[in-house]
């Protein structure tokens, strides 16, 4: 299975705000639902909430400490991200996204085989943070950038991270 962590992170390393994204960006958007779709998607349960929604095509794997949390039926909720890579293991998924938050992206950064980053040249306040990304463990492999335009407020750059 390969473990592919998905997010998008300012210069400061800021990914959001109150359990928000805190920018506009269309291009991210549509790259993440290009990666992720017709695969399975692993989130805390505060990201999960912060969705307000199932994301259509994608099954949620949602981590939470509440023993009693039940995730929506035909998606699956797990104390641990462990137990979830175990489960994922067992059915035999072949790509499996970590898409936050920020302790979700800390835990599980050592156990990805790549990283998918829209780097976004802002430095907003907020209150969720990116872990620092190791040169000696990953790898830049690909790197495509944007300018600012009226669906994205902020320049950006889509990056490819492979481990070494």
């Amino acid at each position: 299975m390969q473990i592919i962590l998905i997010a998008a992170v300012a210069k400061n390393k800021v990914i959001g705000k109150d359990n928000q994204l805190i920018w506009k960006l269309s291009a991210d958007l549509k790259r993440f639902k290009n990666l992720t779709s017709g695969h399975f998607v692993l989130m805390g349960r505060k990201t999960f909430d912060s969705l307000g929604r199932l994301l259509p095509n994608r099954t949620h794997l949602i981590i939470s400490r509440d023993p009693d949390y039940q995730a929506p039926e035909n998606h699956f909720s797990f104390r641990s991200i462990e137990d979830a890579i175990i489960f994922c293991n067992k059915i035999e998924v072949d790509r499996l996204f970590i898409i936050g938050g920020g302790q979700i992206y800390q835990e599980a950064m050592p156990i990805c085989d790549r990283l998918e980053i829209t780097e976004v040249e802002a430095e907003p306040d907020g209150d969720t943070f990116f872990p620092q990304i190791d040169p000696d463990k990953w790898k830049e492999t690909e790197r495509e950038e944007f300018p600012a335009d009226e669906k994205n407020e902020f320049p950006y750059a889509f990056v490819t991270y492979e481990k070494h």
